[in-house]
């Protein structure tokens, strides 16, 4: 018998290679310039080692039972900061004031290109995942921000909401204030009604450049999984209830279409496409369909929005950035030069972070 285990050995490595080569097109398409096959298996094993550390089994009880048990130990869910970034984090020192005396309720994780010359200063440094190469009009940018997800779930159960933020954004009110935007004052309430949560992702379906962004693969390459009625667009950066999270780190089907090589590269923006389709047509209800960071499209050019420079720093500015025509208030804004730290923090404590 032992002698044989060899050769079983042997056989079953030849038919699992076998079978890697025949079903990773399906799983893995080829079409990706940017990332390799073994980049896509590590990320998916990643991702489901994430959905298995809160689904455990899969038995919905499972998953309830150690919910509870999680919020009687300890009550206090967190706000999980994932900045994406492929150059040097500025306003740190803004964020690290916008985060003081609040370890408690928020986690960090930093996604920094590693083929840029990124210098992340402390105490961002210690809260690095391992990354990957990101490209502009590729979907390298959704899988950085899937595997932040999945980093972010895997590292802390309590975790309940996951805001995506790039180096170019700022807060734009206090860290109280949005923690009870989104969680309320009462903990224990805040891990019971994690279905009722919401997200807030801007979900557009009547962009004008709608039909041009999605044949920017081919003219029938997002058929069937998506037909042209339900694809959307919207803003890149999101907060996101952990449901919904756990929805993205799970998703198979869109991604085989989102992954695809660009072809018009002037309308290709996969991670303003993916996000917002998917949660459009997997649970439009739980989404807000707009978005928590203030972005000014007034003379944008080659895709970068409006971006905002020293002298235009001011206490009106702060609070024209913080209105919106929703019934949410704007958290963030961007885009901004790096000149104007400076400015900023002469106005953080007076006006950006007293609400």
């Amino acid at each position: 018998m032992s002698s044989s285990s060899p050769t079983v050995y042997s056989i079953s490595l030849l038919l699992s290679l076998a079978l890697i080569f025949i079903f990773a097109p399906e799983i893995l398409p080829s079409q990706n310039p940017f990332s390799s096959p073994h980049d896509d298996l590590d990320d998916l094993a990643l991702f489901n080692k994430a959905l298995r550390s809160v689904h455990g089994d899969g038995r919905g009880g499972h998953r309830r039972l150690r919910i509870s048990r999680l919020a009687t130990k300890n009550p206090t869910p967190k706000i999980a900061f994932l900045f994406l970034t492929n150059s040097n984090l500025t306003f740190a020192p803004l964020w690290d004031l916008f985060f003081r005396g609040h370890s408690h309720l928020y986690n960090i994780y930093v996604h920094a290109d590693p083929f840029s010359a990124v210098e992340i200063p402390s105490p961002f440094e210690s809260h690095l995942i391992p990354s990957k190469r990101t490209e502009r009009a590729s979907p390298t940018l959704i899988a950085a921000e899937r595997r932040l997800l999945a980093r972010a779930i895997l590292d802390d159960p309590f975790n309940l909401y996951f805001a995506l933020v790039s180096q170019h954004c700022i807060p734009i009110h206090s860290f109280p204030f949005f923690y009870r935007s989104l969680l309320g004052d009462n903990p224990i309430r805040a891990f019971g009604s994690q279905p009722r949560h919401r997200s807030f992702i801007e979900i557009l379906s009547d962009d004008p450049n709608l039909p041009e962004r999605y044949a920017a693969r081919g003219e029938n390459a997002m058929m069937p999984e998506v037909p042209f009625d339900e694809f959307r667009v919207g803003s890149q950066f999101f907060v996101l209830a952990k449901r919904h999270a756990l929805l993205v780190l799970s998703d198979r089907k869109l991604w085989r279409k989102f992954r695809l090589q660009c072809l018009n590269l002037d309308s290709c923006y996969p991670e303003e496409h993916y996000f917002p389709t998917l949660l459009s047509m997997a649970d439009p209800k739980g989404c807000s369909k707009f978005t928590l960071t203030n972005v000014n499209w007034t003379g944008s050019w080659d895709g970068h929005p409006y971006t905002y420079e020293a002298p235009e720093i001011s206490v009106g500015l702060i609070r024209r950035l913080r209105q919106s025509n929703s019934s949410y208030p704007y958290i963030f804004a961007r885009k901004f030069s790096p000149d104007c730290l400076p400015p900023l923090m002469d106005i953080a404590d007076d006006v950006i972070f007293r609400d």
